[in-house]
């Protein structure tokens, strides 16, 4: 009973990650992937995608409509309203998709475009996120790091799901 608790919302996120995915390929010369090519160094990535009631949250507490092609800072707050997500990719090619009723802080993202060198640090506080490895991910694993409130996790694969309930 409890690996079907657990099993089915997950398969829910993976279905709907995928479906993002797949939807959030962007042609050169688009207005998100000319945002991403003029992005200055301290913009981690931008918003793919967008269903539903999605919100980003600056580091200093202001909140925003999410649309696609928002710049997404290197901490940021991403929170979704139930029925909602988000896909966000970031400038080592890293995308994250966020699933309902969530809330993920991107902590930390650095990413040397030239030498591929970078590190992320992702938590998640609240409901699921599929996680699909960049450029980081590839050239060093241990520099991509996921919390949660009960346990941190290092990266060995390149495309993960990742839920909590948001309880100690």
């Amino acid at each position: 009973m409890m690996h079907k608790k657990f099993l089915l919302p997950l398969l829910g996120c993976a279905l709907f990650g995928a479906a993002a995915i797949s939807q959030a390929q962007t042609a050169p010369g688009t207005p998100a992937a000319t945002a991403t090519a003029a992005a200055p160094e301290r913009q981690a990535g931008f918003v793919k995608s967008v269903r539903g009631d999605v919100k980003l949250l600056s580091a200093a507490a202001t909140a925003r409509n999410a649309v696609p092609g928002d710049a997404l800072a290197s901490v940021d707050r991403i929170v979704t309203g139930p029925d909602s997500s988000a896909a966000v990719v970031l400038r080592d090619d890293t995308t994250l998709v966020v699933g309902p009723s969530s809330r993920l802080d991107l902590k930390q993202f650095h990413f040397d475009a030239t030498t591929h060198e970078g590190g992320l640090l992702v938590s998640l506080l609240r409901g699921s996120m599929r996680m699909i490895t960049g450029l980081i991910g590839k050239t060093n694993p241990d520099a991509v790091r996921v919390e949660t409130q009960t346990a941190t996790i290092g990266i060995r694969g390149t495309d993960f799901i990742v839920q909590t309930d948001g309880q100690p």
